[in-house]
């Protein structure tokens, strides 16, 4: 009986070998939609063996093809992203480039990142490890470009189950984990004393709080977190109008920019110190400004310097390339609604809550670690304020306008003193 031989078939849109009136050998064949273009290997009218797939957009696949799909190994290439892969189509082991630099290299299944892989991230974090559809699930090592190191099980991309972080800063946690952070601490601080503690300038106060879960029980378990308190002047709605343009304007050239707080406000610092000796001038009894208790989190680093080493059930927040669910930026609780002066509690070094203020010589209130899940600050004072302190001058101009307001007839004996009015502004 004869071979069948190969014939040469061309035709507007295949220019190839056939066999038995089919596409069959070598052939290039462009779609009838103009988008695709395909040269290689052919096998009873579909694409079989190695060849190469051309889009017009630039993107392309070039490898093996079975049975007119791409399976096996090959290199896949999109031209809308820059990303590329490399390996086994469709489940295999393969290499995967994206357009932000991150390479991923392991076992693939459907096109995703599945079973054991090798991730290393632009930024310098690497994950060795268990994943699941593109994520990290099972147990995984990721190694954190700050040096810091977990091992342990993963859920979602989370660290969740048993682990153990070692931190940079020589701080050890080994236990159980649920949705990123050390399961049973404490994540809010709580101011205690009421809703407001009014204070006088050169009077010493006292503001106590304590650490408490998620569902609100105190967290007495709670030791060694360190702790920082700062005062702040609240800034009330920033929405401009005509009449308040001048008063904006004066903020935005403040030197000190206003620091946003997870309770939906902005303030500007205020000099708070402790007390190191009796008081001279302890004349005014007006009250300058209040102490709002409310939440604040309590999931935030500790302050460079004073870490213990040790496990503990702290949750930390970790620096560098580490998570944004472990850095304190997370939503606080209650906070009031109304304007003033705002004591502001937080368990890590807030640096940039008291920048841009001039050095002087009144001792800033020390940092305290916690105990039994409670920290005290004793002796604190409210400085003087330093000279042209931009709150006031804002209401100061705001005592301008409301007299410009004032219907005629009015008396100048019916407006308050300003520092009055200053302290009732400020509660």
């Amino acid at each position: 009986m004869a071979a069948v031989k190969h014939q040469q078939k061309n035709t507007r849109h295949y220019f190839g070998q056939v066999k038995n009136l089919v596409r069959d050998g070598f052939g290039v064949y462009v779609y009838p939609n103009g988008f695709f273009r395909y040269e290689g290997e052919w096998k009873m009218g579909k694409k079989h063996g190695h060849g190469k797939l051309m889009m017009k957009d630039g993107s392309f696949y070039e490898g093996e093809f079975a049975n007119g799909e791409m399976e096996g190994n090959g290199l896949r290439y999109w031209a809308r992203t820059g990303d590329s892969y490399s390996g086994q189509f469709s489940n295999g082991h393969g290499f995967f480039l994206d357009k932000e630099g991150n390479t991923y290299e392991g076992a693939f299944h459907e096109n995703k990142k599945h079973g054991e892989g090798l991730m290393n991230y632009r930024n310098g974090d690497q994950y060795e490890g268990d994943w699941l559809l593109d994520q990290r699930q099972g147990h995984g090592v990721m190694r954190f470009v700050d040096g810091s190191i977990y091992e342990g099980q993963w859920r979602n991309n989370l660290f969740n189950g048993q682990g153990t972080l070692i931190h940079c800063s020589g701080v050890i946690y080994e236990g159980m984990w649920t949705n990123g952070r050390p399961s049973g601490g404490a994540s809010k601080i709580v101011i205690e004393g009421g809703d407001v503690l009014e204070v006088f300038q050169g009077s010493p106060f006292t503001v106590e709080v304590h650490l408490q879960t998620d569902n609100g029980e105190k967290a007495a378990g709670e030791n060694g977190r360190v702790l920082q308190i700062c005062a702040g002047v609240r800034l009330l709605g920033r929405t401009p109008t005509p009449t308040s343009s001048s008063l904006f304007r004066l903020i935005e050239d403040m030197e000190e920019k206003p620091i946003p707080t997870p309770f939906g406000f902005e303030f500007i610092s205020y000099p708070l110190m402790e007390r190191a000796f009796e008081s001279e001038d302890s004349r005014g009894p007006a009250p300058l400004a209040v102490a709002k208790s409310g939440f604040a989190r309590a999931d935030s680093p500790v302050p460079e310097g004073e870490w213990e080493s040790g496990s503990g059930s702290d949750s930390m927040g970790l620096g560098g390339g580490t998570p944004s669910y472990l850095d304190g930026k997370t939503d606080g609780g209650e906070q009031s609604s109304d304007g003033g002066s705002t004591t502001i509690i937080q368990s890590f070094s807030e640096t940039g809550y008291l920048a841009g203020q001039e050095e002087d010589f009144n001792p800033h209130p020390a940092n305290q670690r916690v105990r039994a899940g409670r920290a005290r600050f004793q002796n604190l004072m409210l400085a003087p304020p330093p000279p042209d302190y931009k709150p006031y001058m804002v209401m100061d101009e705001m005592e301008k306008q409301k007299a410009a307001k004032k219907p005629p007839g009015k008396g100048p004996s019916e407006r308050l003193p300003l520092s009055q009015e200053k302290s009732s502004d400020s509660r």
